[in-house]
């Protein structure tokens, strides 16, 4: 949990999130890559590919329509960019609805190349007309031995002739520096363990494609940090219990604060969360927490494609 504040916000809250552009050019990416794979092997080309983009595109915004927002100017942001060195001529006090609707014509075109180019850079990275797919976009559930239920979504499962698995996730951003690529890693071996405990196999391979920068790495899990991964999940999932049940839901600042929606309602910036929406009773020094309120968000762990601010 990168910030149990932020948690909170999300799943007990349910605060509404602007969309990003990013995140959104990772959806569309991410139908991309699943549905080439509906194509015979010898027509999975980078330019039928390519011409992909723009129809997802169209189809999450039928399904999305506010994601338009996202290209298009504020109406009431007229604030010049510079100060003004005298009188504006008529009509050019303030940029005209033509103007901004060609202004976010132009930016929507801009990122649908952008999603067109990491589309084609995968490509370089693997070559889809040699593979075959077991499973895409799979959604995969399990119950681990502490009784936490556990789930997750897979971009990609390569199952080889003599029955080894390989996971595979599409990442839209950069790879993150050695030091900073623990997160990815324990998403894998999320994935890794969820698989194991469905079919009793260790998965041979995690493989993760960033096309932001064209690399593709990969790794080789092992019994001993699965099991790690399983207790990590076990006492993050107690910690979430512990919180749900007490309201104490603290702020952790980070990198990734300046991109967060609720600056204005973190302590860490001056704001104030909004009421706590559950029943808290608090318990005795020294006593063990008790359950205050069956209206826990969920009594799942799991991982999938949140905000893909890297994805």
């Amino acid at each position: 949990m990168r910030c149990p504040l932020l948690y909170r916000f999300r799943v007990i809250d349910r605060l509404p999130e602007r969309p990003s552009a990013a995140a959104t050019r990772g959806t569309v990416v991410h139908a991309v890559l699943e549905r080439v794979f509906d194509a015979p092997a010898g027509e999975r080309d980078a330019r039928r590919a390519r011409a992909m983009v723009v129809a997802e595109w169209e189809k999450l915004l039928a399904a999305r329509p506010e994601l338009a927002g996202l290209f298009e100017d504020d109406p009431a942001d007229t604030t010049d960019p510079a100060p003004s060195t005298g009188p504006a001529p008529d009509g050019a006090d303030a940029p005209s609805a033509g103007s901004r609707d060609a202004a976010g014509r132009a930016r929507l075109a801009e990122w649908l190349a952008g999603a067109e180019e990491l589309v084609e850079r995968w490509f370089s990275l693997e070559d889809p007309s040699r593979l075959e797919p077991a499973e895409r976009e799979v959604f995969v559930e399990t119950r681990l031995e502490s009784g936490l239920r556990v789930r997750g979504v897979i971009d990609r499962v390569d199952v080889a002739p003599t029955g080894e698995i390989r996971v595979v996730d599409y990442k839209t951003g950069r790879a993150p520096r050695p030091e900073y690529s623990g997160e990815a890693l324990f998403q894998m071996r999320f994935y890794a363990l969820v698989l194991w405990r469905l079919r009793g196999v260790i998965p041979k391979r995690l493989q993760l494609v960033y096309l932001g920068s064209g690399e593709v790495r990969w790794h080789d899990p092992v019994e001993e940090e699965l099991l790690a991964v399983e207790r990590k999940l076990t006492a993050l999932w107690e910690a979430i219990r512990q919180a749900t049940e007490t309201g104490d839901w603290r702020p952790r600042r980070g990198p990734l604060c300046s991109w967060c929606d609720h600056r204005e309602r973190c302590p860490e910036f001056g704001g104030t969360p909004p009421p706590y929406p559950l029943l808290v009773q608090p318990t005795l020094p020294g006593a063990d927490a008790a359950p205050t309120d069956t209206r826990t968000p969920t009594d799942t762990a799991g991982t999938g494609r949140p905000g893909e601010a890297g994805d």
